[in-house]
C-alpha cells in the first residue's frame, strides 16, 4: 500500500466558497414580516448547498452501502471543547431552521427550499476551531468493534462533496490544491482521508470473507495515528489534533478489498 510522502487529509484542505457576513434584510413598508438572521460565516460553519450536494451524492452512490442511512456528526478538535448541548441551525437571509442533534452529536440535515435558494449556512453554537464534521454512514447489525469498508468509501465521497473540511495553514495550500475532488481524494492511495474510531486504537485489521479462505490483513503503523508524522506545530491545522490516537487511514481506494470487507478494531483498553 504505497503512501504519498506529504499527507493530504481533510484537516489540511483549504476551504472554498466561504461567504462573507450574511446580510440583514430590512423590512420594507407594507411588506410581510420576515425572520431576520444575523450571522457571520467562518470555517466551522458549513455551506448548506454543499451539504445537500453531499446528500445527493449519497443517493447516487447507495450501492456502496445499500442498507445504511446517512447522518452527519460533530467531533471535537480541541481538548477543552464542551460537546454537550450543541445546537445547530440552518441560517439564511430570511430563514432559520433548527436541526435536531442526537446525544452522539449526529444529525440528519433537513431539506428546505428557501434555505437552499438563499445559500444558507449550517451554524453550530461553538467556536471556529473547536469542532470537526464528518459524514456518518454505518450499516446496522455489524459485529461490535467493526466497520464496513463500503460504508467508509461512501463516507469519504459524501464528506468531500459536502465540504466537511477544517481550516488549514496557507503553507499547505499547494498540497491541498493537488487533490480536491471526491474522486481524487477517495479513489487514490494519495488521498489520505482520515477516519476516526470510537476509542483509542491499538491496531486495525481488514477481513474479507470467512473461514479458512478469508483474506485478513493488519494495517501497518503508517496508516494509524495520522501516519505518525504530525508535529506539535502541525496538529493545530489537523482536525485530528485532539483525537490523534483514534485516527486511521483505510484502503478505500483498493478495489481488491470488496465493499463487504470488515474493518476490525483492537482498542488500547482491550490490551492485557
Amino acid at each position: 500500500m504505497a503512501r504519498l510522502r506529504f499527507r493530504v487529509i481533510p484537516g489540511l484542505a483549504i476551504l472554498y466558497g466561504l461567504a462573507g457576513p450574511v446580510p440583514v434584510l430590512a423590512q420594507a413598508a407594507g411588506q410581510p414580516a420576515t425572520v431576520t438572521v444575523q450571522s457571520t460565516r467562518d470555517p466551522v460553519d458549513k455551506s448548506y448547498r454543499k451539504m445537500i450536494k453531499g446528500m445527493e451524492r449519497f443517493e447516487r452512490e447507495r450501492a456502496l452501502a445499500p442498507q445504511a442511512p446517512l447522518r452527519f456528526q460533530l467531533l471535537p478538535r480541541l481538548p477543552n471543547v464542551n460537546m454537550h448541548g450543541i445546537t445547530l441551525r440552518v441560517a439564511g437571509n430570511t430563514v432559520s431552521v433548527p436541526v435536531e442533534v442526537a446525544p452522539d452529536n449526529s444529525f440528519v440535515l433537513p431539506r428546505h427550499a428557501q434555505a437552499l435558494r438563499e445559500d444558507a449556512a449550517v451554524l453550530a453554537n461553538r467556536k471556529t476551531t473547536s469542532m470537526t464534521w464528518r459524514a456518518l454512514i454505518v450499516t446496522p447489525g455489524l459485529p461490535p468493534g467493526t466497520r464496513r469498508l463500503g460504508d467508509m468509501r461512501l463516507e469519504c465521497l459524501v464528506g468531500v462533496e459536502a465540504g466537511l473540511v477544517s481550516n488549514s495553514s496557507p503553507l499547505f495550500g499547494w498540497i491541498a490544491n493537488a487533490l480536491t475532488t471526491p474522486e481524487q481524494i477517495c479513489n487514490s492511495p494519495d488521498g489520505n482521508y482520515l477516519f476516526f474510531a470510537e476509542r483509542p486504537l491499538f491496531s486495525v485489521r481488514l477481513r474479507a470473507g470467512s473461514g479458512p479462505d478469508a483474506r485478513v490483513e493488519t494495517l501497518p503503523f503508517k496508516m494509524l495515528y495520522a501516519g505518525g508524522e504530525q508535529s506539535k506545530a502541525d496538529l493545530q491545522y489537523c482536525d485530528c489534533q485532539v483525537m490523534l490516537d483514534r485516527t486511521f487511514y483505510a484502503p478505500i481506494w483498493d478495489r481488491s478489498w470488496p465493499d463487504d470487507t470488515l474493518v476490525e478494531f483492537e482498542y488500547m483498553e482491550d490490551r492485557p
